[in-house]
């Protein structure tokens, strides 16, 4: 990891571990809420039962986060994962009624708290892009 990436990854890595470690529990109602809501962006989880939905979830955000934090898994690979990862949250935002403003991007109240991890798709893409020009400018 560069230097560079530390705070990056140390900041975003922590708030995604956290995230995942508290749906670790998610069952029942919060399973199914969550579960509801990623189905009205991607039809296709429908075929996943919510609580393994949610315990999918909280594994993948966990092993995100933890790559994040440990140095020694190469940027490029975490900014793929966290690039996807922030596009899947933003088809979320998309797709979900009430999250935006009629025919706007623009977040509604209740949008706001998923339309900011847009943030998401940026750090992912800088971790990227960074990787990618770096290497070009050391051959």
């Amino acid at each position: 990891m560069k230097l560079t990436h530390a705070p990056l990854r140390v900041s975003i890595g922590a708030f995604i571990l956290n995230s995942g470690l508290g749906k670790r529990t998610l069952e029942g109602e919060s399973a199914e809420a969550v579960h509801g809501m990623a189905v009205g962006a991607i039809p296709q989880l429908g075929q996943v039962e919510a609580d393994r939905f949610a315990k999918l979830l909280s594994r993948g955000e966990i092993a995100l986060g933890a790559a994040l934090l440990a140095p020694f898994v190469p940027s490029v690979l975490v900014g793929l994962g966290l690039t996807a990862f922030g596009a899947g949250l933003v088809q979320l935002y998309l797709k979900t009624p009430g999250l935006r403003e009629p025919n706007s991007l623009r977040p509604t109240q209740a949008g706001i708290g998923i339309a900011k991890d847009v943030w998401l798709v940026g750090a992912g893409l800088t971790l990227l892009l960074d990787s990618v020009t770096h290497r070009r400018r050391r051959r």
